[in-house]
């Protein structure tokens, strides 16, 4: 019997395919970096064609000639990134929109001054932000001659990268799961399909965006062509509800944080639909049979990209890894301070033009200092969400964390002494790939439901307890604090 799962994950920087055993093991996987195109400042592109070919291969080498083995897929994904393609020929019609990109900022200020943003809110739980897909839609729509030529002859589609993938494997399947089209502008927390109010607000046409199904369950099927026989894909999820899942977060105020590309904190909150007064965000869960499970999410734009921006554009440092052993080489940063806005502020600030500050520099300031400020503002961001999520009522107990800078045991150690709570990191922190598979496991049969799957596939955990004293820990965040007002 078939009882393996084939996980897609279509992150920003790369995309992989990851073999599971039913116990979560992992069997195989194949990564592949992606291209970063960056047009103008403010302005981050993905080709959605080199997705598709490089998750194929991915998707081919990591199963071999083994595909008999495979009883189903799941897919997650860079949740608010659009793809333009035509449904005729199933061709990209432009280069996918990332969710870090900010050029619609204008637009989204333009619908705050009209007075939209509270009942956008109230409706979606999300806020008027380049962040989200609608707006970029919208974008692609009034700017790209080949997205309206596509539109006036009826054939075009948009869709997240998940919806891509599977209209790509499937041969013309356009569906989007529940967790992902909560992230778009266009779907209502309580409503069951794309909202047509929301649509002629954002000036996206319904008949372009696919149906919304579950995130677990009979959802398309893989075919032939691509592994030599169909495989059903039965899960179908946003790569940071994915990560809660993965954490198998599954109970009313359990809370994650991944730190990958950017930060996310999201806290269960079960069948209740959450309202933040602290511009925090509303979002789907998971949902199965129709009935959705909902969280409440915080998201930092910038973490492990800011290291990955030491390394690459400074030259600062030769590996992600190092920033480890220098933070360790110092007794503290020398009040150096980095707030990193390289894509704006999200929340709980949500500051789209604010650009990064590396404060308290001086003679005696190296890369050591360099490298353990940026590790500390992964704990200082997170801080400001804590407060905000305490301020909504959902104060975080314990913390879990995953993603790769969560691998970082400095750092993970940081985030407890800074929080002041028990941080816990499973020692598979690739918890983002760990919740498809959860949720194609489900879906496929082989569970009967998410925490039976979750607490077999999860594994153990280490665990960090807070250590520093008080007024150390005040005197950062009183340093961040000030850094902050001037980003």
């Amino acid at each position: 019997m078939a009882e393996c799962i084939l996980v897609l994950d279509a992150g920003t920087t790369s995309t992989r395919a990851m073999v599971f055993d039913r116990q979560g093991g992992l069997e195989a996987v194949c990564q592949a970096e992606l291209t970063q195109h960056y047009p103008r400042p403010g302005w981050v592109e993905h080709d959605a064609a080199e997705i598709w070919e490089k998750t194929l291969g991915c998707m081919r080498e990591a199963v071999g000639e083994d595909a008999d083995r495979i009883a189903a897929i799941g897919i997650t994904n860079q949740r608010e990134t659009v793809v333009a393609w035509d449904r005729n020929s199933g061709e990209p019609l432009a280069r996918a929109i990332v969710w870090q990109d900010r050029r619609t900022s204008g637009f989204c200020a333009k619908l705050k001054d009209e007075g939209h943003e509270p009942s956008v809110q109230q409706r979606t739980g999300l806020l008027l932000d380049p962040y989200f897909s609608g707006t970029k839609m919208r974008w692609m729509l009034d700017n790209d001659e080949a997205v309206k030529a596509a539109h006036d002859k009826g054939t075009l589609a948009f869709g997240t990268v998940e919806s891509w993938l599977v209209f790509k494997l499937s041969g013309g399947t356009h569906i989007s799961d529940a967790s992902n089209a909560s992230r778009t502008l266009l779907l209502a927390l309580d409503g069951e399909q794309f909202d047509e109010d929301l649509c002629e607000l954002f000036g996206v046409p319904r008949e372009s965006l696919p149906q919304v199904v579950d995130t677990h369950g009979e959802l398309a099927v893989a075919a032939e062509e691509w592994l030599g026989q169909t495989v059903p894909i039965t899960g179908l999820v946003g790569d940071q509800q994915s990560a809660t899942i993965g954490q198998g977060c599954l109970s009313f105020g359990e809370t994650k944080a991944t730190y990958g590309t950017g930060a996310f904190v999201l806290t269960n909150k079960g069948s209740d639909i959450p309202r933040s007064d602290h511009r925090l965000l509303g979002t789907v869960l998971h949902q199965s049979g129709g009935q959705r499970t909902y969280a409440i999410e915080g998201a930092c734009f910038v973490a492990g990209s800011l290291i990955k921006y030491l390394r690459d554009e400074l030259g600062l440092i030769e590996s992600a890894a190092q920033t480890e052993e220098l933070a360790r080489s110092i007794e503290d940063s020398g009040e150096v301070v980095i707030v990193p806005a390289l894509a704006g502020l999200g929340a709980p600030h949500w500051m789209p033009e604010a650009r990064s500050v590396i404060s308290g520099l001086s003679f005696a300031s190296g890369k050591a200092q360099i490298a353990r400020a940026a590790l500390e503002a992964m704990a200082h961001q997170t801080h400001d969400l804590a407060q905000a999520f305490a301020a909504d009522g959902a104060p975080w107990a314990s913390l879990r964390i995953d993603g790769g800078m969560s691998a970082n045991d400095w750092m993970a150690q940081d985030l407890a002494d800074i929080l002041g709570i028990e941080v816990e990191r499973p020692e598979f922190v690739e918890t983002t790939a760990l919740g498809a598979a959860v949720c194609a496991a489900v879906g496929a049969g082989l569970y009967p439901s998410l925490d039976a799957a979750a607490a077999q596939m999860r594994g153990k955990a280490d665990t960090f307890k807070p250590s520093m004293d008080a007024d150390v820990r005040e005197a950062r965040l009183a340093r961040y604090a000030k850094a902050l007002s001037a980003a």
